[in-house]
């Protein structure tokens, strides 16, 4: 039987090839999911793309499904609780910024309509689709990902640094980073 041919980065773990072959690059407009990508992103900075996935479970119970109505709304003893439980990354300064982001995220959707706007708005709209050959050729950072960061940082955004929004740019399909000689390419 043939294997399909994969990105590099994902080969070899299943839940790795089901996000990339399911998820990864393809375009998402829906405020509540584009929300919940961009809180598993901030949560990841520093850390492995697969910790995450591993524990998007258990974020998902822990952050009440990702409704930032519900999290921008947190007091000190969700805080608290949220600290103590060991299914999520248990960094105060990042749970802290998730529920700044949920207060941060509303005022965009007040502000443009909906975030799916703001955020699609930098890209017109379409996804950009890069040629990338090898992962050595996919950049961390692109100039329009620190357009991006600084934009939202000055919208009171935390955790949301250049890298970490050109991996929310990537997860979320607004830039196609799938290998040339990967099946997704074509089809994202």
């Amino acid at each position: 039987m043939n294997q399909k041919k994969r990105c590099s980065w994902c080969e070899g773990d299943t839940l790795y090839e089901a996000y990339h072959d399911e998820e990864w690059g393809v375009p998402v407009h829906d405020d509540h999911l584009l929300f919940e990508f961009l809180i598993l992103e901030t949560f990841q900075a520093g850390l492995s793309w697969i910790t995450i996935l591993r524990k998007r479970e258990n974020f998902r119970k822990a952050f009440d499904g990702f409704d930032y109505k519900k999290i921008a709304n947190y007091q000190q003893d969700k805080m608290d609780a949220l600290l103590l439980d060991a299914g999520i990354i248990r960094n105060r300064l990042k749970i802290k910024a998730t529920i700044t982001n949920a207060q941060a995220f509303m005022k965009i959707q007040e502000e443009f309509g909906s975030f799916n706007t703001y955020i699609w708005g930098f890209v017109n709209g379409k996804p950009i689709k890069n040629n990338f050959k090898t992962m050595e050729d996919v950049p961390a950072n692109t100039p329009l990902s620190d357009t991006i960061s600084k934009d939202l940082k000055k919208r009171g955004f935390k955790f949301v640094g250049s890298t970490v929004i050109y991996a929310h740019m990537q997860a979320t399909g607004m830039v196609n980073d799938h290998m040339v000689d990967c099946f997704r390419y074509k089809e994202v």
